[in-house]
């Protein structure tokens, strides 16, 4: 057995969000190739989901309406935008946290400006249909609904674990943000107005970039002097 050399001391281990970051980045990267590429595979099976899950959103008008109420108002960027704000209000009043209140604001901007770089990159077309059940602007990957939610409810999460809310709101608080990702994905899909791969690649997208935010923030706290105000 191979013993640990006196000059070479262990490595460190590497912290949890970068190896999210790491997988999490080449996942997105992997996709975002095969949608540009325009894959036949991927841009078959797209098309069967979405023909199927138009049809189902023809056939069921009301469950239609409850779904883009849901993502025109409750999961819609705006709104996640504002909830990012209310957030920031709360860091700055009850923490005086400056510097993370910057961090949020910083980490959504740039959410914001990825996603519509790439839509403007990517450029690719939504889908058409001859009875539309909605409407939606601007290219479709990656959803920017499914970006806007994962790296919002992400880092809200994260800032709320790291201020130790007590169990049942933690608990709450992990539910909301599940069935709110989940659900602005499947809205958008059934909806019409995204294939099923720009979903997956704005999930994709803002986990990643919440694991890299999360990283950037822990290594700046933990380069800070003991007791610094933030």
């Amino acid at each position: 057995m191979r013993t640990q050399s006196v000059d070479s001391p262990p490595r460190p281990p590497v912290p949890a969000p970068a190896r999210w970051a790491a997988w999490l980045t080449l996942c997105s990267a992997l996709l975002l190739v095969l949608v540009a590429a325009r894959w036949h595979p991927l841009m078959a099976l797209d098309g069967d989901i979405a023909e199927t899950t138009h049809r189902w959103a023809v056939d069921e008008p009301g469950l239609t309406q409850t779904f883009r109420i849901l993502t025109d108002w409750v999961w819609d960027p705006w709104t996640m935008r504002l909830l990012c704000a209310a957030a920031v209000v709360w860091l700055l009043w009850r923490h005086a946290a400056r510097r993370t209140a910057l961090w949020l604001v910083l980490a959504t901007a740039l959410g914001t400006a990825l996603q519509q770089g790439l839509k403007a990159a990517v450029d690719r077309a939504r889908p058409v249909w001859p009875d539309p059940v909605d409407s939606a602007h601007y290219s479709a990957y990656p959803s920017g609904h499914a970006m806007t939610c994962t790296v919002v409810c992400g880092l809200l999460l994260y800032l709320l674990h790291r201020h130790g809310v007590g169990r049942t709101v933690w608990r709450t608080a992990v539910a909301v943000a599940v069935v709110s990702v989940l659900g602005v994905g499947l809205t958008r899909v059934w909806l019409g107005v995204h294939w099923a791969s720009d979903v997956v690649g704005g999930w994709l997208l803002g986990a990643a970039l919440v694991a890299l935010a999360v990283l950037a923030h822990r290594r700046w706290a933990s380069g800070r002097p003991e007791g610094a105000a933030d």
